[in-house]
């Protein structure tokens, strides 16, 4: 008797629980895809392209200058004294640096640029892929891009029931 108990209890557990996930809806978008097809995206990245491309030619014009000295210190150096040379290669080596320099600022300033056009595309995707899902009643929306995750939970959160039961 005991036994039916227990499972009349489990069966109905059971029921239950697949009743209520037959009763959640997912969907999924690919958002990279989405970002790509974007028209607002696509004016970003030419943005972003253009000021890479100014960067690239003063970073190229750093660098033929400094192979233009660096020849002619090589060719001089047999000619002149040591502190001369002393002299030219700590400036070579601060040529260097420069160019290294603003090699990392014009990375770090294309980086930060795109991040700011890029930002409020993101967010009207998101506010947009929030609408559509609320408006068929879905509950979860996944990522399907490769790696992505949930972008919305509106379905019961287990989190503070898990640290209770956990104990913190």
């Amino acid at each position: 008797m005991k036994q039916l108990k227990t499972l009349i209890t489990a069966l109905v557990l059971f029921v239950g629980t697949q009743f209520a996930v037959a009763q959640t809806k997912v969907g999924h978008i690919n958002v990279q895809e989405l970002m790509t097809a974007s028209p607002a995206m696509k004016a970003a990245e030419a943005q972003v392209k253009k000021l890479q491309e100014t960067y690239d030619v003063e970073y190229k014009k750093m660098v033929q200058e400094y192979q233009t000295k660096l020849a002619q210190y090589e060719k001089e150096s047999a000619t002149v004294g040591d502190a001369v040379n002393q002299t030219r290669s700590q400036e070579m080596q601060d040529m260097g640096a420069r160019i290294q320099k603003f090699q990392d600022n014009a990375s770090k300033a294309l980086q930060d640029k795109a991040i700011e056009l890029q930002k409020p595309i993101m967010e009207k995707a998101q506010a947009a892929i929030h609408k559509v899902a609320r408006a068929k009643g879905i509950q979860y929306v996944l990522d399907s891009t490769l790696g992505g995750g949930v972008i919305l939970a509106d379905g019961p959160d287990l989190m503070a029931d898990v640290k209770k039961e956990l104990g913190f």
